[in-house]
């Protein structure tokens, strides 16, 4: 039985209609990898011949989409994100053929939003303007602080001048960008998150993310944590400080670590948080795809050389797994319970195949303890529910 005959076999959900369709590509490639990282990164191969081997991974990623194509025959693409890694590395010229190639074999929408993450280190004046001119629509550029001392905590390869010189270039370049931010980093005060903050606003950013630094397994910093972290009532004070000057700036709280002026929300984060669908291509890189009675997650080899080979073969997946019925309500609460306005109650159902008997129990007990509020159409987190994101979305967790 082929993959898509075995995907559109009959099943125990009924779904509604295809979720938007959005599509992430992975390149995997940094300067340096960063100790508190736990993306599929790799240090770019300096010591090869010619640096990264742009076309030989552009040529995989084509094989890869190519062999895909069947799973998402004449559905259109909502948005794209380019992420890693640091795509940035990857020159304009390669971006310009990456986006030709997959507009000669996906449909995308009419201003399908095209995102590209972006590193102040590699950094270079017209670059994002050649960008641009690719076609990239938004850039998403990861500053992390503008402190640099607190960046030569983070490991990461830019300074506080080069991030400056990047978001004014980001500015000039896109109507539409993405500033990255962190707190409760390794010795940071409140002042001193205030005054990243202050260089954050003065770019006008359109839209802020911003991350609490956490300790991930099989990071650097999980064998060698840095040391005076801010304990969790500072990180708390940290995130009443951002909430308040974000706010005051202008800038809506519309996901837990999102932050954006009208119009500027990024297209294809709402569309993950929202439980659609997304095509995931490249080293590492996973998908989810709804079928008539089934959801299904995909993995692409993790390993680049390895993921080049495979893919060149026609065999870029190195996994495939159905949602179980009894993990959809848990899938789906963990990314719509994110978001500020919630989601409506008619899209659980569509988006999971399941009847609101499946979450009718845990609903009642979040409303109960107040993490929740609802009425007949949606159900969003209170701010309480905000708070203690995680114990709400624990309540909608499988019973073994």
């Amino acid at each position: 039985m082929d993959l898509v005959s075995r995907y559109l076999r009959p099943g125990t959900l009924q779904l509604g209609e295809s979720p938007p369709l959005s599509l992430y590509v992975h390149l995997p490639w940094c300067i340096a990898k960063c100790p508190y990282c736990d993306f599929n990164s790799h240090a770019r191969p300096e010591a090869v011949a010619g640096g990264l081997p742009e076309q030989r991974y552009l040529d995989a990623l084509i094989a890869d989409l190519e062999a895909a194509l069947p799973q998402v025959w004449g559905r259109p693409v909502h948005s794209i994100f380019i992420g890693g890694g640091t795509p940035s590395l990857f020159s304009p010229d390669a971006i310009n053929r990456l986006l030709a190639d997959i507009r000669a074999r996906l449909p995308l929408l009419p201003g399908c939003e095209i995102t590209l993450e972006a590193n102040p280190g590699s950094f270079e004046r017209e670059r994002f303007k050649a960008f641009r001119a690719a076609g990239v629509t938004r850039l998403s550029v990861g500053v992390q602080s503008f402190d640099d001392a607190m960046l030569h905590k983070l490991g990461r390869v830019h300074d506080g001048a080069q991030a400056r010189a990047a978001l004014a270039e980001a500015a000039a370049c896109f109507d539409t960008f993405n500033l990255d931010l962190m707190y409760a980093l390794p010795g940071q005060s409140l002042a001193q998150l205030q005054a990243d903050l202050d260089t954050a606003l003065s770019f006008q950013p359109p839209h802020l993310s911003i991350y609490h630094l956490t300790i991930e397994p099989n990071t650097r910093f999980a064998s060698a944590p840095p040391a005076h972290l801010p304990d969790d009532d500072m990180a708390s004070d940290m995130l009443d400080l951002l909430t308040e000057r974000t706010a005051a700036a202008g800038l809506q709280r519309y996901e837990v670590s999102a932050f954006a002026r009208a119009g500027h929300r990024c297209a294809h984060n709402l569309n993950y948080w929202q439980f659609g669908d997304y095509l995931g291509i490249g080293a590492g890189a996973h998908g989810k795809l709804s079928y008539p009675h089934r959801v299904i997650r995909q993995v692409r080899w993790r390993e680049p050389n390895t993921y080049m080979e495979r893919a060149a073969a026609g065999q870029a997946m190195s996994n495939d797994d159905e949602v179980a019925r009894a993990q959809l309500p848990f899938e789906y609460m963990l990314n719509a319970l994110r978001l500020r306005e919630g989601f409506a109650l008619a899209d659980f159902s569509a988006r999971t195949g399941l009847p609101l008997t499946a979450i009718a129990k845990p609903l009642a007990e979040a409303e109960a303890k107040g993490l929740i509020a609802r009425d007949w159409q949606r159900v969003w987190p209170t701010a309480r529910g905000f708070d203690f994101l995680s114990d709400l979305q624990s309540l909608f967790l499988p019973n073994d």
